[in-house]
């Protein structure tokens, strides 16, 4: 379970988030287990928003054209 002072890398908690998924996937699990299940992987899909917030803002603060404005573009996948 997540607790709220702990610090969890990204990584980290996408890969927990994953192993959550499947796990309800399955239907194995107690109604009880599940909702605790669905709790964490609510706050853990929250952390992950939060860590690509907090990157997106990192590099935008690193992407400046050269007369000191901003130049955000659309990630373009086929590129």
């Amino acid at each position: 379970m997540v607790k709220k002072k702990e610090t969890i890398q990204f990584e980290e908690a996408f890969q927990r988030l994953g192993n959550i998924v499947t796990q309800l996937e399955t239907g194995e699990e107690s109604l009880e287990k599940s909702l605790e299940l669905f709790e964490e992987g609510v706050k853990l899909a929250e952390a992950c928003r939060a860590k690509l917030d907090q990157a997106e803002q990192a590099i935008k603060t690193l992407v400046k054209e050269s007369d000191g404005q901003f130049s955000l573009e659309d990630f373009d996948e086929s590129s």
